[in-house]
């Protein structure tokens, strides 16, 4: 199939905005919790009707401190409560958020806050402060700088007391479906990120078709969402919209590092993710079996979870004696980890990357199951996704209610619809390229089946071409490869080559505990274990299981284990955990050189 649509459940309101969400929240919704927040560690319920008035306290500050209809306002904190309270409070004020990851370097920052033009700018922590204080001087545009952690949401309150409610209504009201709400900048793998600009028709388009169409997953007064992923991130910013679209009750916590901590005390019905949480659910899981002596049965009971769901998808469904053995490892183990997961919790939605159907099979065969979705930044998140009643694992789902996708004759998706972005900002002529012919040019490799289901095979600039003439889409091994606890990360290199080598680095996290399992010094590291045969070993193994995915023109014959991570700060990674292929290929020419040596 080259092409499939599915008829829009959502419509957007012609005339409004995405202040109306507050607006009506509290008035159809009042004492319903629609946001929660940390008080001294433990959460606190905001109602619909508290919220709003929060929102409007700060917007009254904004209006008085000169900001005005359409300026453009920086948003730079890790994800907490106050980031959606300013972002609908800027909305609010009639003007449009600028978001800035909370990890970015003065240039970054320097460069955002400049191209968009923001007249003010809300950060949340000391380093942050320091960060744009660095490059004010070539920021003439840049009024006023205000810092959570020092008062400034306070400093807001003071200066909108003598602000009257009806300017905040009138303020709120002026945008339409059609202005920006928002310029996102794009992680940026290669050059300078551009400035995706995305009207309240792309988030109204795309949250209200995501709510209808997983109705089940979104009962207001019922269900819950924890948001972790950072909100400077498209896909964050849907996981913070959707929920108050519904109204379902949005819970903010800052990073995953006590993940399995705020997820018992948060107890969420819905967890929204990149496939790296859920494979560090698995691995953590897993090792801690083994440690306990329990490995063997844990293998066993993922083996039965993953057959188990794999006969839903068949005609005659399990059989009785998997039945049998599933009810056994459901008491066992599988209870354990749904507990982890929350207890409450029966579906997720993942995006950002592949999950891969292995684990896709796992989570639903422990009765959490994971809908893989994909989108972009351009498409306003998820411009595909797997419906919860009728899901295909290994795929990505059907296209958004009232969106088309399209597979071009060179097989790149194609997208059309009311959630796509608007322009780049100050970039027309990249705007021109990316939507020539009135359709969104993702990139991105892929295939619709006899359903409509979309399967993403690669990316369009990232195939390699080996000197045998053998097309390779990276993604499809190093996804699989990755899977693997011992690997964080895995880069697939080859073009031009004789054939297809990789670049692999160690995760941290489960280093030391598989060093000590496997007699290693105290306190060793990747670069002194780089040619350890026992680590060899088990990165092949690795090797092995992604190589048993592709062909074997396309699989990996050799391979680099590599003295560090690839992180955000050493400039190998976006903030959304893309690889930089260009900066990686770059800095480790020498590894690369050495796999193809004689």
């Amino acid at each position: 199939m080259r092409e499939f649509s599915l008829p829009a459940l959502y419509e957007v309101p012609a005339d409004g905005n995405l202040t109306d969400i507050v607006r009506r929240n509290a008035a159809q919704h009042p004492d319903v919790a629609v946001i929660a927040r940390k008080v001294d560690g433990a959460w606190q319920d905001v109602t619909a009707t508290r919220f709003l008035a929060e929102v409007h306290t700060a917007a009254k500050g904004l209006i008085a401190a000169g900001v005005q209809p359409g300026d453009r306002v920086g948003l730079m904190s890790r994800t907490r409560y106050e980031w959606t309270l300013m972002d609908f409070a800027i909305w609010s004020a009639g003007a449009v958020t600028v978001p800035v990851y909370e990890t970015s370097s003065p240039e970054q920052v320097q460069w955002i806050l400049s191209d968009s033009g923001a007249t003010a700018c809300v950060v949340e922590l000391d380093g942050h402060a320091e960060a744009v204080e660095a490059v004010r001087a070539s920021l003439p545009a840049l009024k006023h700088v205000w810092q959570i952690e020092a008062g400034g949401l306070e400093e807001l309150a003071r200066l909108g007391q003598g602000v009257a409610d009806a300017t905040v209504e009138e303020r709120g009201s002026l945008a339409r479906a059609d202005d920006p709400a928002t310029i996102v900048y794009t992680s940026g793998t290669t050059g300078r990120p551009k400035g995706c600009v995305l009207t309240h028709r792309a988030f109204f388009a795309e949250c209200g078709n995501i709510v209808e169409r997983l109705r089940p997953l979104f009962r207001t007064g019922e269900c819950s969402v924890l948001l972790f992923l950072p909100l400077a991130h498209v896909f964050g910013r849907l996981v913070q919209i959707a929920p108050m679209m519904a109204p379902i009750k949005l819970g903010c916590v800052p990073d995953i590092k006590n993940l399995t901590d705020e997820l018992a005390a948060f107890r969420p019905t819905l967890v929204l993710g990149v496939p790296r949480v859920f494979e560090k659910v698995y691995n953590t899981a897993r090792a801690k079996a083994q440690a306990d002596g329990k490995g063997a049965i844990f293998d066993k009971a993922a083996d039965t979870a993953i057959a188990y769901s794999k006969a839903l998808d068949a005609p005659s469904g399990p059989s009785l004696g998997l039945k049998i053995k599933y009810k056994v490892f459901d008491r066992l183990v599988y209870s354990k980890l749904r507990a982890v997961l929350g207890g409450r919790g029966e579906y997720a939605i993942s995006g950002g990357a592949p999950l891969g159907e292995r684990l896709g099979h796992f989570f639903r065969g422990i009765g959490f199951t994971v809908l893989e979705g994909y989108g972009l930044t351009e498409s306003c998140a998820a411009t595909a996704f797997n419906p919860w009643d009728r899901q295909k694992i290994g795929t990505v789902g059907q296209p958004l209610p009232g969106s088309v996708v399209r597979i071009a004759d060179d097989g790149e998706v194609l997208l059309h619809g009311e959630h796509l972005f608007k322009e780049y900002w100050n970039n027309p002529g990249a705007t021109a390229e990316a939507l020539a012919d009135g359709w969104f040019h993702t990139g991105d490799i892929g295939t619709l089946d006899e359903d409509g289901y979309l399967r993403i095979t690669g990316r369009k600039k990232e195939i390699i071409v080996t000197a045998g003439g053998k097309n390779v889409a990276p993604a499809v091994i190093e996804d699989r490869i990755r899977a693997h606890a011992l690997v964080a990360e895995c880069m697939v290199v080859g073009d031009g080559r004789p054939f297809v080598g990789a670049l692999i680095t160690i995760d941290e996290e489960f280093l030391g505990r598989w060093a000590q399992e496997h007699g290693k010094p105290a306190g060793c590291t990747a670069a002194s274990l780089r040619e350890d045969p026992d680590l060899r070993a088990a990165v092949q193994a690795a090797i092995d299981d992604g190589n048993a995915a592709v062909s074997k023109a396309e699989s990996v014959r050799k391979f680099r284990i590599l003295p560090a991570q690839f992180t955000e700060e050493s400039g190998h990674l976006t903030p959304s955990l893309k690889l930089k292929r260009n900066v990686v290929a770059k800095d480790y020419a020498e590894e690369i050189e050495a796999i193809y040596a004689k």
